[in-house]
């Protein structure tokens, strides 16, 4: 992929992660890159196209993150819990797929089959690291609405507070 073609995925992720798909139009992404309009059509022929090459560029990003954590040693839930939270804390807030997740019904088909894609690819790894179903399900949740919460409130240990039970009993089952 090209210079200009990352340039527009990475602004449009940046706007994706305030305001979700409504959060942006082509034209807010040409400003950001400091190009014209057309050459993010030329680029990305739709929003949609747009949106969804950057929720699945975004997953295979995480994919790859949680694999580095993994091979560290770390439980499954300390490795994901420390990786949304390095989110929250970084310049972005919000993870872009849970900013969108919570609108997933109002997406177009396109964006909407990669925001599950996301979901599942989580669910999915978190099963493959040891977690039994139930409780991937319980922690990819527990991350997702503590990461929107700690957002609402401007509070960034809302999450921290969440998830500390999660992880004390992840050490102690490791025990």
């Amino acid at each position: 992929m090209g210079d200009v073609a990352t340039a527009i995925m990475d602004a449009a992720e940046a706007r994706m992660r305030i305001g979700g798909f409504n959060g942006f139009s082509f034209r807010d992404i040409a400003s950001d890159v400091g190009i014209k309009s057309s050459s993010v059509h030329y680029h990305f022929p739709t929003k949609e196209n747009l949106a969804a090459a950057v929720i699945r560029r975004y997953t295979d990003e995480v994919a790859q993150l949680l694999k580095q954590k993994l091979t560290t040693g770390l439980d499954p839930v300390t490795a994901w819990t420390q990786a949304f939270r390095a989110t929250l804390h970084s310049k972005e807030h919000m993870c872009p797929c849970i900013a969108m997740g919570a609108a997933a019904q109002d997406l177009p088909a396109e964006v909407a089959a990669e925001v599950q894609n996301f979901f599942s690819m989580c669910l999915k790894e978190m099963v493959k690291a040891g977690l039994p179903r139930d409780g991937a399900a319980r922690l990819l949740a527990t991350i997702s609405g503590t990461m929107l919460l700690a957002n609402a409130l401007d509070d960034r240990k809302a999450y921290d507070q969440a998830t500390r039970d999660l992880i004390e009993e992840a050490e102690l089952s490791a025990v």
